[in-house]
């Protein structure tokens, strides 16, 4: 599953964006079983009796733990180093599942492709330049030795001379105030110096103008990310052109690598056609001791004797330091193109054969870091096998002369961790018409039991049923009082949770054209995104009786006499505004409490926003000037007299000026 998603509008860049992002704690929860918590207003229908033969079940109990726990063993294994996107891991997944949906007898529906199972598609994968740089009057600088690139913002854009500004520790509280006047004295673009760590007194205990009263350490204090996020609310409303942070002594530098892990060589994935876009945004640079003093045109004694004289002051002072003139920074991009792939297996209907339901799951996770695989059993292994076992089931069944009406295409999207990539390609170049596309049932992370279901496995949570189709949400609800019912807990289901994951996995690319999804998960644990995230924590019985739900579900899609309906109110959108207001609206936008822009063009009857080192995202409208990017919890809402729009995003509002 995806991580959620923020615009850069509420952190100093987007980097730092998902390094925030943790595995939510416990929440109390009412498990609801047969009711949707956004509340039907229809009541579930009583479900026909079962024929006498019922082929649903008969092949539903294909899927069993033993044969889901054989293939994850595979492809969970440490041989497949994560499946990382476009890596080597990723193309052996691709090429197994490619072939377990020959060895089927699924067809592969990609034409024009050497292997009619594989979809493939071009990527670029941009990170951080190894030769980048900064020089310091004449001696140059070493990125990975001196200093580290964390957000590359403005200055990729080509070299640039900095005009450091030292602003202490970067603190600004009541007690203990620096950073403003800092960047008052510097002007706009400025180029900020400031201390990592907290100043403390002679006897080494934290200032109480900063921790307060008790000498315990302040938020400010701590190493690595925390201390540098506790500066981020502020720098925000600055909008500095590029924070560096001096790490707080050499073996604090040492451990960057680990401590900074979660940006450091981040990369980030673009489709090869994507319109490219200027660097902009606050460039975040971390240096070491050495390189830190050597900026501000002084040594490690002048570093001491400044915190001693904090120390000893209870407040900040003037700066002894007369930063260099003559510092130039380059901080690189690289661009590599590379191809990936979404593994497709098509089984077809008949006599409603024209239409076609999907299965999906990605199939790829995290990869290695730091020589450590990260196997992504439950995300999304469990949702890769659950498919596979879907195809044996349904094709068995075919070959037995119980094969279902509609079309079923089986689909392994890759590029989910990086933002759902593979399905948005898919919908943006389907293999069958998106119009003749029934319905997504999407499997991402079914494999665990939650906090909130602990020593009750026979559950799962449903997400997206009734948003598009009531009719979908019904049919999903009767056919799990038909088949040994198992708990649907619709928490997750509600529009304000906030970990969004209606728009957190694959099937919200079928969604948002208007196709119906349903979105099947065993919920969020401590092993998320983490290494841990093995086999052997797998509840594979508790993930059969989820499969067989699934299975039952897409059976009856698949049979049904007619295909399931769009709820009326979703078939049309509300407002739509008028061209002149889109042209008035579109333009380049900046705001002084953050620093990043926004450009906002007209694109066909409604917006497309592209924020500061980010994709471009498609903005809904809602009523006069006002527009939804739902995926984000994004709303902006643009005055009606003057070049203005107000961005709100997770109780924050963020006033943006047309340049």
């Amino acid at each position: 599953m995806h991580k959620s998603l923020l615009l850069p509008a509420l952190l100093l860049s987007a980097g730092l964006v998902a390094a925030q992002t943790a595995p939510p704690g416990k929440i109390k929860v009412k498990t609801k079983s047969g009711r949707a918590a956004a509340g039907a207003a229809a009541p579930v229908p009583t479900p026909p009796a079962p024929p006498a033969v019922d082929w649903s079940t008969t092949y539903a109990a294909t899927i069993t733990p033993e044969a889901l726990k054989a293939d994850l063993s595979i492809l969970a294994s440490d041989e497949y180093e994560g499946r990382e996107t476009g890596k080597k891991g990723q193309k052996m997944a691709a090429e197994y599942i490619s072939k377990a949906f020959a060895a089927y007898g699924l067809a592969g529906p990609v034409k024009d492709s050497d292997n009619p199972y594989i979809q493939h598609f071009t990527m670029n994968r941009t990170s951080v330049d190894p030769a980048s740089g900064i020089t310091i009057k004449d001696k140059k600088y070493v990125l990975g030795q001196d200093f580290y690139v964390l957000q590359a913002g403005e200055l990729a854009a080509g070299p640039t001379p900095l005009k450091p500004t030292f602003a202490g520790y970067g603190i600004e509280t009541t007690g203990y105030a620096e950073l403003t006047a800092a960047t008052a004295a510097a002007g706009p673009k400025a180029d900020l110096v400031m201390l990592l760590g907290e100043p403390k007194t002679k006897a080494g205990q934290p200032l109480a103008a900063v921790s307060g009263p008790g000498g315990k350490p302040s938020r400010y204090g701590a190493p690595g990310l925390p201390g540098m996020f506790a500066r981020n609310a502020d720098l925000r409303k600055l909008a500095p052109r590029t924070t560096i942070f001096i790490a707080p002594d050499a073996a604090a530098f040492a451990q960057a690598p680990k401590d900074y892990a979660r940006l450091l060589g981040r990369e980030r994935l673009t489709f090869a056609d994507a319109a490219a876009s200027a660097p902009s945004g606050t460039t975040a640079l971390l240096l070491s001791p050495a390189m830190g003093a050597a900026l501000l045109g002084t040594n490690a004694t002048g570093l001491a004797k400044y915190a001693t004289a904090v120390g000893a002051a209870g407040k900040p002072v003037a700066s002894p330091f007369k930063p260099v003139a003559t510092a130039t920074a380059q901080v690189m991009l690289k661009k590599e193109p590379f191809v990936t792939e979404n593994v497709l297996g098509y089984l077809e209907g008949s006599d409603k054969k024209d239409e076609v339901l999907v299965l999906s799951a990605h199939y790829d996770h995290l990869g290695l870091k730091d020589g450590v695989v990260y196997n992504g059993a439950d995300d999304d292994g469990s949702g890769t096998v659950s498919v596979l076992a879907m195809a044996r089931a349904f094709t068995q069944a075919k070959k037995e002369g119980h094969g279902p009406r509609r079309s079923i295409l089986f689909l392994a999207n890759t590029g989910e961790e990086e933002g759902l990539l593979g399905s948005q390609y898919y919908t943006d170049h389907p293999v069958f018409p998106l119009a003749n596309t029934v319905t997504d049932l999407n499997i991402d992370m079914v494999g665990r039991v939650d906090s909130l279901h602990q020593g009750k496995g026979d559950y799962v949570y449903l997400v997206g049923s009734d948003k598009l189709s009531q009719e979908l949400h019904l049919l999903s609800e009767a056919t799990n009082t038909v088949y040994n019912p198992i708990a649907l807990d619709y928490k997750y289901n509600d529009p304000n949770d906030p970990e969004r994951i209606y728009y957190r996995s694959d099937h919200y690319n079928f969604a948002k054209h208007d196709i119906p999804i349903i979105f099947y998960t065993s919920g969020l644990h401590p092993q998320y995104h983490q290494p841990t995230d093995d086999v052997d924590l797998i509840d594979f019985p508790a993930m059969a009786r989820r499969d067989h739900l699934i299975f039952h579900t897409a059976w009856a899609v698949a049979n049904r006499d007619q295909r399931v309906a769009l709820t009326a109110k979703s078939a049309a959108p509300a407002y739509a505004p008028a061209p002149a207001d889109l042209a008035r609206y579109a333009g380049s936008y900046a705001s002084a409490q953050m620093p990043i822009k926004i450009t906002v063009t007209a694109k066909g009857s409604s917006l497309q926003a592209e924020a500061t080192g980010q994709p471009a995202f498609d903005l809904t409208p809602v009523s006069a000037g006002v527009f939804k990017f739902e995926q984000a919890g994004v709303e902006m809402t643009f005055d009606s007299a003057k070049p203005t729009f107000t961005l709100k995003q997770g109780g924050g509002n963020f006033v943006f000026t047309k340049e």
